[in-house]
């Protein structure tokens, strides 16, 4: 996904490198057929939970940061994204406000839409969203950084009207365990495998071994 973002920049003038980029991303693609997200079946405990990132200023152009989010139900994810924020953020307190906000917005869209397909267990009143940056969970309960933030975008704030109703929650995460990090950055090849295993994403052949030992039990 985020290679594909990335990629995607270049569609009005690439040169030589994006093409060969573009060629190891098929390869990629031609190498990992067999493999799929498996989702388990679901439970009255089951519940939507979401991750949120942000690559700050990672983009050499000009500046700007990506965000990214991924959620997940029934053991797997069923909704991922990855796009570059339309403003230059200055602090990463600033950019991780923004890649959250973005994260919100799908995460009203996903309520809405489980609510209408009659799901009542995967969705709680409040959704847990997954942020391993203190400062912006600490913006989106109140604006202590005044300083910092008094130039963010004012549609971006509609985060802290969320938080305030109870319709989301951030919470804090550990670093490494922030699954939205694949979607934000390239990673090195141990991070980007642990990351989408844990994704949900599992090989055809690595099933069929684990459904054999079910069987035997």
């Amino acid at each position: 996904m985020y290679s594909v973002c990335l990629l995607s920049r270049y569609m009005e003038a690439p040169t030589k490198q994006h093409l060969l980029a573009v060629k190891r991303v098929l390869r990629y693609l031609k190498g990992t057929t067999t493999h799929g997200i498996w989702y388990k079946r679901l439970k009255e405990e089951d519940y939507l939970i979401g991750y949120t990132d942000s690559d700050y200023a990672g983009d050499m152009d000009d500046r700007k940061s990506t965000s990214g989010y991924v959620f997940f139900l029934a053991g797997g994810a069923i909704s991922w994204g990855s796009k570059k924020q339309p403003v230059v953020t200055l602090s990463t307190t600033e950019a991780e406000f923004v890649a959250a906000s973005y994260c919100a917005t799908q995460c009203v869209w996903l309520q809405r839409l489980l609510g209408q397909m009659g799901w009542k267990g995967g969705v709680k009143e409040c959704t847990s969203i997954l942020c391993d940056n203190s400062s912006a969970i600490k913006l989106s309960k109140n604006p202590v950084l005044h300083g910092r933030s008094k130039h963010i975008d004012v549609r971006f704030h509609f985060l802290r009207e969320l938080v305030r109703d109870g319709a989301i929650e951030l919470q804090h995460c550990g670093t490494t365990e922030q699954i939205a990090d694949i979607m934000t950055k390239p990673l090195k090849l141990d991070a980007f495998q642990l990351l989408r295993s844990r994704l949900g994403i599992i090989d055809e052949a690595d099933l069929k071994g684990f459904e054999e030992q079910q069987v035997m039990n």
